[in-house]
């Protein structure tokens, strides 16, 4: 296996701007190239994450403590304005949407709204979960429209598993996965959020897991989102740590990808036996490559997971806009956005928002 690109002596890698333009399935021009969702680097955005809730059924120590406060319900936005915004995202040029939270199926009607969101003509419509709700929903899912799913499982061991989340249970999760594969919801991937002393010594257990059951195990770079501010660089495990563990282990290789802007570098085992990724937002940032604008769960738009700025299309609905003030919005966000998140800088300041409040 070769180094990884980027790659430095100490483990932090600069920002690389290049273009974001995403093949056409047909091979002709890059979807979105005449839309106006491009900023000033060049980088083309053509995939929204959708947050449709701060609420979760879980409390996993890395992300959300006990004792958080929601946001009153009617400061979410409504199914309705969700689609609306949405819908004018495709028209700009947007073909990606991927639905989040907080956890996404603790929100009560996510059948119709995924429903509502494949009638507007998206490309793919994918969502992330925890996976606790997901077994009797990933048929209705489907059915829907859902194309694909994400699930966030963060040890192979039940009371490991227990103690990070502080609540729920392993074999639900487990049961989620052939349950979205059943489906059709595959390729399952299943994200993996690594913290130094707490779980990094699974890294080839999940491994394992990805060899026997052919989904792909992507490895996240903890990332300065936790809700409690205890993130610390110590606690970060590097992706390129964890490809030389696997790799002395099994041959990888790299896998070339189809689409130039996604957050994940994919290496295949050699012999055939499925594939791992690592997603290294700290330690070699893909600012360069990013293509993805977010809205919150309260309608606040994102240019950045790390920004700290941010518009309120949900006061602009309530306030009568038009989908032309929302398309202006929407254009002006992506044109203010920062060649990088800054994690590697010493002006660094963390959002105000954590993870579970932003969407993944």
């Amino acid at each position: 296996m070769s180094a990884p690109a980027g790659s430095t002596p100490e483990g932090w890698a600069p920002v690389r701007l290049r273009s974001t333009r995403r093949p056409a399935p047909d091979g002709g021009a890059a979807a979105g190239t005449d839309a106006a969702l491009c900023d000033r680097y060049g980088r083309i955005h053509d995939d929204l994450r959708l947050s449709i809730t701060d609420r979760c059924n879980l409390r996993c120590t890395y992300c959300m403590p006990d004792g958080v406060e929601f946001q009153p319900r009617h400061q979410l936005l409504r199914f309705e304005e969700i689609v609306r915004v949405a819908a004018v995202a495709h028209r700009l040029g947007v073909q990606a949407v991927r639905v989040t939270g907080g956890e996404p199926l603790v929100r009560r009607g996510v059948v119709d709204l995924v429903a509502a969101l494949s009638q507007v003509g998206f490309d793919d419509l994918s969502l992330t979960t925890n996976g606790m709700l997901l077994e009797p929903l990933a048929r209705p899912l489907a059915e829907a429209g859902l194309r694909r799913v994400n699930i966030s499982c963060d040890s192979l061991r039940p009371d490991r598993f227990t103690a990070i989340r502080r609540r729920g249970d392993l074999g639900t999760v487990l049961g989620a996965m052939d349950a979205a594969e059943a489906a059709g919801l595959g390729p399952v991937k299943v994200n993996v959020v690594l913290v130094a002393g707490v779980n990094d010594d699974e890294v080839e257990d999940f491994a394992t897991f990805a060899r026997t059951t052919g989904r792909p195990v992507r490895f996240i770079e903890f990332m300065p989102l936790d809700a409690p501010g205890a993130w610390q660089r110590e606690a970060v495990v590097d992706a390129a740590s964890v490809l030389r563990r696997i790799g002395r282990r099994w041959a990888l290789e790299p896998v070339a990808a189809a689409d130039p802007s996604a957050p994940a570098e994919r290496y295949r085992f050699v012999d055939g036996a499925g594939e791992i990724g690592v997603i290294a937002s700290v330690t070699r940032p893909f600012c360069g490559t990013c293509n993805r604008l977010r809205l919150t769960a309260d309608g606040a738009v994102r240019n950045c997971l790390f920004g700290t700025d941010e518009v309120s299309l949900r006061d602009l609905m309530r306030q009568g806009a038009d989908d032309a003030t929302l398309a202006d919005a929407l254009r002006a966000a992506v044109g203010a956005k920062l060649p990088g998140h800054g994690i590697n800088e010493p002006g660094f300041l963390r959002p105000a928002r954590s993870m579970s409040m932003i969407g993944g």
